[in-house]
């Protein structure tokens, strides 16, 4: 694929689910079309839309968006928010309700999520819960949210006690992925939308890990360039498409997405939110799974250096913070995942393989987070 992105059509991607299926629309200018977009899933004109967003977004983004949903007849309306990882909580998710029954959102009416993963994540959290659900459009404008938080319908907020303990699945109608929106993105926050990326190589498709190993140096929007760019959106969004529609609600396969994020959340959560980006945690949390599977003799060390150079290559950290032991392994029994006490962890096998393992000892633990380099 040579064309740039600015060349090309959009790109649909079906979420392909038994109940309510709905596509990922992918393309430069897709942002203009939003209204357009929605109008052609069904939502009437005169419908009620509540879009919420952080600042940031707000003054690049906003104008754009709302006057596409105005012109396709919406009685649209903006709600800007505070939106950092230290700001998705419940307190922050009553706003939007707040919001909501301010401007008399109904059952028919539609929420418009315009930001990041923590926007996404609560303004589709404030749909599910809003008069038992009403629909949300995931409109994604970080690397990270494209190719991972945006797809899926999870949603949810932060606990004291662990990370995205308080939420719901809730699938949205449509996810509309303009990739000119990064072009504002903090190449802190472009880094770390690509540890989700390199997550989808390792879990399954060896071809685009070494693809990206190709690429070099891909630590910025610029260093990857739109052709690349273009076709990471499409690869991640598709593999994770694929794997929703197996498992909608986390049954089984899903729980391979969770690679890097059982370790990356207890970093989020002893470090406190907001000391490393959500990216960057997973990235660290990759790594760590990877000694983990190299101390069990799941994986090669040899892979195990072609991770740790990928992520390096990406300009994301990969060492394992000076946390207390005792605390990770308190941490660690929080998690979502845990089932009769014990952690699941997604491990790597090979490059494009992992497994789910429950047989994970706090020794082996132990000797692989804390003999890491």
């Amino acid at each position: 694929m040579t064309a740039t992105p600015a060349a090309c059509p959009l790109r649909t991607i079906e979420v392909a689910l038994s109940a309510n299926p709905y596509p990922v629309v992918i393309g430069t200018g897709a942002l203009a079309s939003l209204g357009e977009q929605i109008r052609a899933r069904g939502m009437k004109e005169g419908t009620k839309v509540l879009m919420v967003t952080n600042p940031v977004v707000q003054e690049h983004y906003g104008a754009t968006a709302l006057a596409s949903l105005q012109a396709a007849g919406f009685e649209a309306s903006t709600l800007v928010i505070e939106a950092g990882e230290d700001q998705k909580t419940p307190a922050t998710v009553a706003q939007i309700h707040d919001a909501a029954f301010a401007r008399k959102l109904e059952r028919g009416s539609l929420i418009v999520a315009l930001g990041g993963g923590v926007v996404g994540d609560m303004a589709g959290f404030a749909a599910a819960t809003w008069l038992r659900g009403i629909a949300v459009v995931q409109v994604p404008t970080t690397l990270l949210a494209m190719v991972d938080a945006a797809i899926g319908g999870k949603t949810g907020v932060n606990h004291p006690g662990g990370k995205n303990l308080i939420g719901a699945f809730h699938q949205p109608r449509l996810v509309l992925i303009d990739p000119t929106t990064l072009t504002t993105l903090p190449e802190r926050e472009f880094r770390a939308g690509m540890a989700e990326v390199i997550k989808y190589g390792v879990i399954g498709d060896a071809a685009l890990f070494g693809e990206l190993e190709a690429a070099g140096c891909i630590s910025s929007r610029t260093a990857v360039g739109p052709g690349l760019l273009q076709i990471l959106l499409e690869r991640s969004a598709a593999a994770k498409a694929r794997v929703v529609a197996a498992d909608e609600h986390e049954g089984g396969l899903r729980a391979i997405l969770n690679y890097g994020h059982t370790l990356g959340h207890v970093v989020e959560t002893l470090c406190g939110y907001g000391t490393w980006l959500h990216g960057e945690a997973v990235a660290i949390g990759m790594a760590a799974a990877g000694e983990i599977a190299v101390a069990m003799g799941l994986w090669s060390t040899a892979e195990q250096q072609r991770q740790l150079a990928l992520i390096e290559a990406a300009g994301l950290p990969h060492r394992w913070p000076e946390l207390d032991p005792e605390a990770v392994l308190s941490c660690l029994q929080g998690d979502k995942k845990v089932r009769n006490g014990q952690v699941r962890f997604v491990l790597p096998t090979a490059i494009g393989s992992v497994e789910i393992r429950s047989d994970v000892s706090e020794a082996t633990i132990r000797r692989a987070l804390y003999a890491s380099p």
